[in-house]
């Protein structure tokens, strides 16, 4: 294994940070035991790490962060309508990798979730936000290549610097394992 890639999917389990299960949504706490597994062993082995929606918030809660279980009543700038298209936009931190990659800012995304991260998980920062100031993308402060990302980028592939997030993790997963070869 070079690199992990956690997509989206249903919500996590709130007791994984805390909360209780209110039956919101649709749970799958096997799913949420596997990856929380693959993100403690790319942890572990300092693998590439992308985490996209659920992933983001899933590598959040790995970390020891929270989130909000349901951010819909509170959008007041932003739409609540969830789509695959570039409807929305993040500004981001310049001074980030998700910078670095993506070259400019504010980028158009999409939004398909209605959870996010609430406190940051040890180690991460915050490098992106919508215009609700909900956190949009964390990077990891000690860790070869750890990003997550809020939106999905599969989902935009007509954009080159939505390609350019998964060009960097080819290029980091090569990259590692060309130095586990050595």
């Amino acid at each position: 294994m070079s690199a992990v890639i956690i997509g989206g999917g249903d919500d996590i389990d709130p007791g994984l940070y805390g909360h209780q299960d209110v039956g919101l949504a649709r749970i799958d706490r096997e799913r949420d035991a596997f990856e929380v597994n693959m993100i403690e062993h790319a942890l572990r082995t300092d693998l590439p790490i992308l985490g996209i929606c659920r992933g983001m918030q899933l590598l959040n809660v790995v970390l020891g962060g929270t989130l909000y279980g349901d951010i819909r009543g509170m959008r007041f700038r932003t739409s609540n309508r969830r789509t695959p298209f570039p409807r929305k936009s993040a500004r981001i931190d310049g001074d980030s990798e998700l910078g670095r990659i993506m070259g400019l800012s504010p980028i158009r995304i999409n939004s398909l979730h209605h959870q996010a991260v609430d406190t940051l998980g040890r180690s991460l920062r915050a490098v992106a936000w919508d215009g609700d100031e909900f956190i949009q993308s964390v990077e990891g402060k000690d860790h070869r290549l750890m990003l997550g990302v809020q939106w999905h980028p599969e989902y935009l592939p007509y954009l080159a610097g939505q390609r350019r997030l998964f060009c960097r993790l080819v290029k980091e997963a090569r990259d590692h394992r060309q130095e586990r070869l050595l």
